[in-house]
């Protein structure tokens, strides 16, 4: 089994959810007041059977009107129509946005051919309850096309594809354990998205429940120490997959090859 980090780029975010391309040798933080500056990095996953995308990222097109995470999995040598599972760890547009792409003004799915795993609570609420972390039109676009498979609670998905409903960041936010080959590959979305957030004890405002989240974060990087298990990142600057270790109370995280 390998993972590969899909990289859509570093963007600026502030009350308004729009998310603006940031270029430190270009762009200047103090230029951005009140914002927040995240990288966005799905994972591509080759199980030997199956070729899992996990999470979806912005859906962003490069300047030759591509999908960035299409060319990205075409730059590994892959095709995109190769991907057979989409797994969401939840439904904020800054990891939902490229489930869907515009073809000639209508939004389909950016990976026709393959199943799209979606918490059914997640999805209600993100398509129900008005917000602009949301996007419904991408929402009704995928409800409409046939490709999602609704879940309920936790459970397994075929063979070794283990997800946990956590709440936490989002409300009905899920997490994914991929366990085909002997090693344990750990996505936490949002729960987990950076390796730093493991070393320092927090609650953060932009989480549906900051307290939970923190101590979610505690438990599986506990669980992650003990089992050997390989996390992926999905907003880390600095380590896109890691082996976590903990001694002396601290979490230490050493880069996966």
């Amino acid at each position: 089994m390998k993972a590969f980090p899909l990289y859509e780029g570093t963007y600026s975010v502030d009350q308004s959810k729009k998310f603006i391309p940031f270029d430190p040798a270009l762009h200047s933080h103090s230029d951005r007041p009140g914002s927040l500056f995240i990288n966005v990095q799905p994972f591509l996953v080759d199980t030997g059977k199956d070729l899992l995308l996990l999470d979806a990222g912005l859906g962003f097109t490069n300047p030759q009107g591509e999908l960035i995470l299409h060319r990205n999995i075409r730059d590994l040598g892959y095709q995109p129509g190769d991907v057979n599972k989409v797994l969401m760890s939840h439904l904020h547009f800054d990891h939902s946005g490229g489930m869907v792409q515009d073809r000639y003004g209508r939004y389909e799915p950016s990976f026709p051919q393959a199943e799209y795993y979606v918490q059914r609570e997640e999805f209600e609420h993100a398509l129900l309850k008005p917000s602009r972390s949301y996007y419904k039109p991408m929402l009704e676009a995928m409800q409409r096309s046939g490709n999602m498979v609704l879940l309920e609670g936790s459970g397994t998905i075929g063979n070794g594809i283990h997800y946990e409903l956590t709440g936490g960041h989002s409300e009905f936010h899920q997490v994914f354990l991929l366990d085909l080959t002997g090693v344990t590959y750990f996505f936490g979305g949002d729960v987990l998205p950076e390796p730093e957030q493991l070393q320092r004890k927090f609650i953060a405002k932009y989480d549906f429940d900051g307290r939970k989240s923190m101590q979610l974060r505690q438990e599986y990087g506990l669980k992650a120490a003990k089992e050997g298990w390989i996390c992926l990142f999905y907003h880390s600057d600095t380590i896109a997959s890691g082996r976590v270790r903990h001694e002396k109370e601290a979490f230490l995280i050493d880069q996966a090859g």
